[in-house]
């Protein structure tokens, strides 16, 4: 398993006396006393020491790892010993007190009303919350800690702005293991051009999760789909903005976290091994820093170099191309045109202006009316609907290598006329390629048969250079011109004759009959047929004479006669 910062983490817990379910004023808990426990034990509040701190704080960790700490009430005012405690009063504030009985940390209620039976009750998603006795309505709480998140996003935990307040909820990391106290980063909603999420370091912007599309954040993966046991809401209204997931199974324990350097990651809880598991890290790889590559230019993990300018823009600098991009040429915005991109993730939209009732072609014309709009795409993915247009130069663009929303960059038409004609060379590039590529592979196929047949043919030949090829004329002339006193039999095939070669070698000439019905094949066969069988035991062929509608053999001649004379001779005989 993973070694998680957390995970050296030593919690010193003194013995408890009591679990509290709902504390009421006048109640109080005390370092080593009283922790509160939700309804169905989840979660657990208490004293702590985090590390190898001795200073003591108030927080809420999961009953079931309890090393596992997701708030921290008092972070910047911590209780230097063991004597802390905890107060409620009727008013509803929860007050820590030191040993002197000084105030270390009190909640500050988000209503001016006054509560009647006020109690504190932590529930089982792990949200303190005062509120009236017998009130479960969350919009009628007096106090709550979701609206104060420490570095753990619970579900139902949202981040966001209250545009009528001001008052902003974001998580943010521990200074250290051994430090809760607010971190250099934090996780929140920029509220800039439209809406998205963030990680600062500090004022600075160093990752960007990506604006609501009607889906997901848009920076995402195309294989990076939600957990689909959550369920995900991005409001935008003139009240507030905020960002949040809620479980579908509450039986699913899941929580997102960030560590002391920045690194964000979902944990989920496997019961069958009792320890948490990395199920994804937000900066997986090299394109998570925000604008590595300069305007104009996209990431692509696994490319070397990373960055590369997009089409129809160039390097600002030969040596550095993470110093981002200028157009080849300057726009003219009249006579402008857009250059669709399939592979792109939404660039940074802090500069951008969002209209959720236009459709995209109506995004279109407001862009090529509007000289300083850079790009456009729909607002809404799912429904193909509304209209985010950018207003500046496009920063913060990864690559990928699936297909996600189009995006539309602005260009003058002389460059997509380039592009058109370098996509329209590539095009006929690739189908030359698919149409030589099986030609190709045809003729090799055919040079390999015509290969094997050559070769086959050289067994041929030398088959047929062991048997002569007579002329008619010698035979003929061997023959006695076919003469009767030279014929020694016949048969369906035709007749056999008896013949003497000018060197006194005696042959036999089987020649085949016009009326045989024996086709130029049959003899063929039967010449290769017999060239194979060649035995002493069976009578050698001399070779064959072709000529016109002429076909012969040119045996050895036999002057006693076939062997089967003999055999069935005998046979007679003694019968």
């Amino acid at each position: 398993m993973e070694t998680l910062w957390w995970s050296t983490l030593f919690f010193f817990f003194i013995f408890k006396a009591s679990t509290l379910k709902i504390i009421n004023p006048g109640d109080v808990i005390k370092d080593g006393g009283e922790t509160l426990e939700s309804e169905n034990g989840t979660f657990e509040m208490g004293f702590f020491s985090p590390g190898n701190s001795n200073n003591r704080y108030i927080g809420i960790w999961y009953k079931f790892s309890n090393t596992t700490v997701v708030w921290v009430a008092n972070r910047e005012a911590p209780v230097s010993d063991n004597n802390g405690v905890l107060s409620f009063d009727n008013n509803g504030i929860l007050t820590l007190f030191n040993e002197t009985n000084g105030v270390v940390w009190y909640t500050n209620p988000n209503t001016s009303r006054t509560p009647h039976e006020p109690v504190l009750q932590l529930f089982d998603s792990g949200n303190l919350v005062v509120k009236e006795k017998n009130e479960d309505d969350s919009k009628n709480f007096f106090w709550e800690s979701f609206d104060f998140p420490s570095d753990n996003l619970l579900p139902g935990m949202k981040i966001g702005i209250n545009l009528i307040t001001g008052f902003e909820y974001y998580i943010s990391s521990w200074k250290s293991s051994d430090d809760p106290s607010q971190g250099q980063y934090s996780l929140r909603i920029d509220p800039h051009g439209y809406p998205q999420v963030v990680l600062k370091k500090g004022s600075e912007t160093v990752y960007r999760a990506g604006s609501w599309d009607g889906h997901y954040l848009s920076a995402r993966k195309p294989d990076d789909n939600p957990i689909p046991l959550y369920s995900y809401n991005f409001v935008i209204n003139e009240n507030e903005i905020y960002f949040k997931s809620e479980l579908k199974n509450s039986s699913f324990i899941s929580r997102y976290t960030m560590d002391p350097s920045g690194l964000m990651q979902r944990f989920i809880w496997n019961q069958m091994k009792n320890e948490w598991q990395v199920y994804s890290t937000a900066q997986a790889d090299g394109c998570s820093t925000y604008g590595l590559c300069g305007s104009y230019a996209s990431c692509k993990s696994g490319r070397f170099p990373l960055c590369s300018c997009l089409e129809g823009f160039k390097p600002k600098s030969s040596m550095n191309t993470s110093d981002g991009c200028s157009r080849t040429t300057l726009l003219g915005c009249s006579g402008d045109g857009f250059l669709k991109q399939r592979r792109l993730a939404l660039p940074d939209t802090s500069k951008s202006w969002a209209n959720g009732s236009m459709n995209l072609k109506e995004c279109e014309e407001f862009c090529v009316k509007n000289c300083a709009c850079t790009a456009y795409a729909n607002l809404d993915v799912t429904k193909g609907s509304g209209c985010l247009v950018w207003l500046d130069e496009l920063i913060d663009i990864t690559e990928f290598s699936q297909d996600v929303q189009p995006l539309y960059i602005r260009l003058p038409i002389s460059e997509l006329d380039k592009i058109q004609r370098k996509m329209e060379k590539k095009k006929a590039v690739i189908i030359a390629i698919s149409i030589i590529v099986p030609m190709g592979s045809m003729v090799t196929l055919f040079l390999l048969y015509k290969l094997k047949k050559n070769l086959s043919n050289k067994g041929k030949t030398k088959e047929k250079m062991e048997m002569q090829i007579f002329d008619f004329a010698t035979i003929a002339n061997a023959t006695n011109n076919f003469s009767s006193n030279n014929k020694l039999g016949q048969g369906g095939f035709g007749n056999v004759y008896k013949g003497m070669l000018k060197e006194g070698k005696e042959i036999a000439v089987k020649r085949l009959s016009k009326d045989s019905g024996q086709g130029f094949d049959e003899f063929k066969s039967e010449v290769t047929l017999i060239v194979k069988l060649q035995h002493r035991n069976l009578v050698k062929l001399f070779g064959c004479c072709i000529k016109g509608d002429e076909r012969m053999l040119i045996y050895e001649y036999l002057p006693n006669k076939s062997l089967d004379n003999f055999i069935f001779g005998c046979l007679v005989e003694i019968k």
